[in-house]
């Protein structure tokens, strides 16, 4: 099934080289994939995985290795940002 999978700030630099710009890649991923699943191969720091997002709704850091996708999700990924 297929997703959409963003990642922000210096998480883009995770992504393969042609989807930086546009900070997204289209995955194809089996049915019952959950989060960690497809952040696996990406082999991101999980100290980075600060706000998770699927469709717009966050999803709390314990329910990110259960939480499965469906066809046509959006998971998006953005590192901890501080102020000032």
């Amino acid at each position: 099934m297929k997703i959409t999978f963003k990642l922000y700030a210096m998480l883009t630099e995770y992504l393969p080289p042609e989807a930086r710009s546009g900070n997204r890649v289209e995955l194809d991923i089996a049915i019952e994939s959950t989060i960690a699943d497809v952040i696996a191969p990406f082999a991101l720091p999980m100290k980075l995985v600060h706000l998770v997002l699927i469709n717009g709704h966050y999803i709390a850091p314990e329910d990110r290795s259960t939480r499965t996708l469906v066809e046509g999700d959006v998971l998006a990924i953005w590192p901890p940002i501080a102020g000032g």
